[in-house]
C-alpha cells in the first residue's frame, strides 16, 4: 500500500471486476453528459421521421398499433404499443419532472412565492395566446376544434434542445422552463378533460381521488419507504387511465405526495454515525471477520439504514430514475411519435391550410408573445422578479422554445380530428414544422446572447 495514502485495509476485487470497471467508466462518462442526452433525443426524432417517410413507414405504423396485453384472467389491460409508450412510459417521465419541480418549489429557485408565480403566469400567457391565434384563423366549422393543439410545450424536446447549449445558459433558465412546461402541460390536461374527453368515467375518477388521498395520508403519516408509494402510484395510473383523463398526470400527483424531507437532519445523522462507527471499531477489535461477527454486521446495517434516513425519499427516487428517464423513456417516446409522413412537394399547401397555419402561428408567435409578454408584465407591475442570473434575453429564448409543442399537441390533434384524416395530417405537420422553427430559433437566439 502507498504510504502517502491515508486509507487502511484491503479492497477485495472479483477476478473480472477490474475489467468491468474499465468497460463501465467510459459509459458512465457518456451518461453524465447532458449534451449527449439532447443529441440522442434529436437523433431518435430524425430517425423516426426518416422511417415514416420511407418504404418502411407502413411497417413502422403496424408495429406502433400492435396490441400489447398485460395481465391475465379478469385483470387484463390491452393497449397498442403506441399507447403504452405515451400513457405508460411518459407517466414515469412526468414523475421525474414532478419530483424536480417539487424540489425547486420547496428549496430551490421557486421556493419564493413571487418566483413560483412567474412561471405559472408565463405558462398561462403561453396557453391563452396560442389558442387565440389559432381561433382567429379557424373560427368556424370542424377546424375550430383544434384550438387546444398549440397550447402545450413539450418538456422532453424543449429540455433536450436546451441541453445542447450545455453551460452556455444559466441553470435558472432550465428551472424556469421546466416549471413553465409542467404548468402548461397540466393546463393542457385540464383542457383535454373538459373539452376533448368524450366520456369521463366518474367512478374511475373518484377512485383516483381516493387513491390520491391515501398517498397524502402516507406522506402525513411519515411513511418514507418508496414501495408503498410505487404500489399506490400504479393503481392511481390505472384509475386515471380508465377515467378518460390523461394518465400521465398520475406521475405528477405521485411526485407531489412522496416526502421531500429526510427523517434525520445532518447533525442528527452525524451524531448517530459517530456512535455507530465507535461500536463498529470495538466489535472489529474483538473479531475482524464480519462473517463471524454479528455485532459488527448489525452496526454496519444500522449505519446503512441511517444513510437512507438522512436523504429524502423524493431525492433518492429522483436520482435513481433520472438515467432511465433521460436515456430510455424519452428517446423511445421520440421514436414512437416523431414519425409523421410529410409530402415535401406540397409545402405551399401546408402554409395555405388554415389548420396547419393556425398551429404554426400559435406555437411560434403565440407562445413567444404570450410567455415573454406575461413575464414582462409581471415584472413591470412588481408582482415578481426575474430569477438570479436571467435577463429578458433568456426569457425570450425560453419563450421561443416554448413553441416546441410536440407531445401534447399531437395528442390533442388526435382527439380534435379523430374523424377527419386531412385536418389531422395538417395539424400534425403544423406541429412538426412549428416545433422545428421554435427549436432552431430558440437555440440560435440563446447561443447568440450567451456568446455576448
Amino acid at each position: 500500500m502507498d504510504r502517502n495514502n491515508p486509507l487502511k485495509g484491503k479492497e477485495y476485487l472479483a477476478p473480472w471486476e477490474r475489467a468491468f470497471d474499465r468497460v463501465l467508466t467510459p459509459l458512465e462518462a457518456f451518461i453524465h453528459r447532458q449534451t449527449t442526452s439532447g443529441i440522442l433525443l434529436m437523433l431518435c426524432a430524425v430517425i423516426a421521421l426518416a422511417i415514416a417517410n420511407s418504404p418502411l413507414g407502413e411497417g413502422y405504423e403496424h408495429i406502433l398499433h400492435t396490441d400489447v396485453t398485460v395481465g391475465g384472467g379478469d385483470l387484463v389491460l390491452s393497449m397498442s404499443l403506441h399507447h403504452w409508450i405515451n400513457d405508460g412510459l411518459m407517466a414515469l417521465f412526468f414523475l421525474i419532472v414532478g419530483l424536480e419541480l417539487k424540489r425547486e418549489l420547496l428549496v430551490g429557485e421557486l421556493a419564493d412565492p413571487k418566483q413560483a408565480l412567474l412561471p405559472i403566469a408565463a405558462a398561462i400567457g403561453g396557453m391563452l395566446l396560442p389558442a387565440l391565434f389559432y381561433f382567429l384563423l379557424n373560427q368556424n366549422g370542424s377546424e375550430a376544434r383544434g384550438w387546444g393543439i398549440p397550447m402545450a410545450t413539450d418538456i422532453a424536446f424543449a429540455l433536450g434542445t436546451l441541453a445542447l447549449l450545455g453551460k452556455r445558459v444559466p441553470p435558472a433558465l432550465l428551472t424556469f422552463l421546466v416549471a413553465l412546461a409542467i404548468v402548461d402541460d397540466l393546463g393542457a390536461v385540464v383542457v383535454i378533460a373538459l373539452f376533448y374527453t368524450a366520456d369521463i368515467n366518474m367512478l374511475a375518477l373518484g377512485t383516483a381521488g381516493g387513491i390520491l388521498l391515501l398517498l397524502i395520508a402516507l406522506n402525513r403519516g411519515g411513511i418514507r419507504r418508496v414501495m408503498p408509494y410505487g404500489f399506490l402510484g400504479v393503481l392511481l395510473w390505472l384509475a386515471m387511465l380508465k377515467s378518460g383523463v390523461h394518465a400521465t398526470l398520475a406521475g405528477v400527483f405521485l411526485a407531489f405526495t412522496i416526502p421531500m424531507k429526510p427523517k434525520l437532519d445532518t447533525p442528527r445523522f452525524l451524531a448517530n454515525a459517530k456512535g455507530l462507527l465507535d461500536e463498529i471499531r470495538a466489535a472489529h477489535d474483538q473479531e475482524p471477520n464480519i462473517i463471524l461477527n454479528d455485532r459488527m454486521r448489525g452496526r454496519i446495517s444500522a449505519l446503512s439504514e441511517g444513510v437512507s434516513l438522512a436523504q429524502s425519499p423524493a431525492q433518492i427516487l429522483e436520482h435513481r430514475m433520472h438515467i432511465s428517464s433521460a436515456y430510455l423513456i424519452i428517446p423511445v417516446f421520440a421514436l414512437a411519435n416523431a414519425g409523421i409522413p410529410i409530402d415535401f412537394g406540397a409545402m405551399d399547401e401546408i402554409f395555405a391550410d388554415s389548420v396547419a397555419l393556425g398551429v404554426i402561428m400559435g406555437l411560434v408567435l403565440g407562445k413567444l408573445l404570450g410567455i415573454a409578454g406575461m413575464v414582462w408584465l409581471m415584472v413591470k407591475l412588481g408582482w415578481s422578479h426575474l430569477p438570479h442570473g436571467l435577463g429578458f434575453g433568456h426569457i425570450m429564448g425560453a419563450a421561443l422554445m416554448g413553441g416546441i409543442g410536440f407531445t401534447m399537441s399531437i395528442f390533442v390533434a388526435e382527439l380534435a380530428f379523430a374523424n377527419d384524416p386531412k385536418d389531422l395530417l395538417m395539424a400534425k405537420t403544423g406541429v412538426l414544422l412549428a416545433s422545428l422553427i421554435a427549436g432552431v430559433t430558440g437555440f440560435l437566439w440563446l447561443r447568440i446572447i450567451s456568446s455576448k
